[in-house]
């Protein structure tokens, strides 16, 4: 496999792994408007180029700590602690993957 062909395809896998990883925190969003950003963010992590998507993981991170906040104020404990697992993740695969810094 030629180096090009290589990078398309870590760009595909690590796009993929980003936008799984945004899903499952769309979906554990109570708010729309932090589920319509993490919508956005997903369309961006599917289109941007692999050099960018630190970016989309940090803009990600900052909308998961507004849901982890709502889930607070408003008691849900439950849906804390999934929530934070879920932020965890993303944030160990960011780094993992080169993406951000520790």
């Amino acid at each position: 496999m030629d180096r090009t062909a290589w990078d398309a395809v870590t760009r595909q896998y690590l796009a993929g792994e980003l936008s799984l990883r945004l899903a499952r925190l769309q979906v554990a969003a109570a708010d729309r408007k932090n589920s319509e950003a993490l919508k956005s963010l997903r369309v961006e992590a599917e289109m941007l180029p692999s050099w960018a998507l630190g970016c989309v993981v940090s803009r990600a991170l900052e909308v998961a700590e507004e849901i982890c906040s709502e889930s607070l104020d408003r008691g849900d404990w439950l849906a804390f602690n999934s929530q934070l697992a879920m932020c965890s993740d993303l944030f160990e695969f960011g780094v993992c993957a080169g993406l951000m810094r520790d």
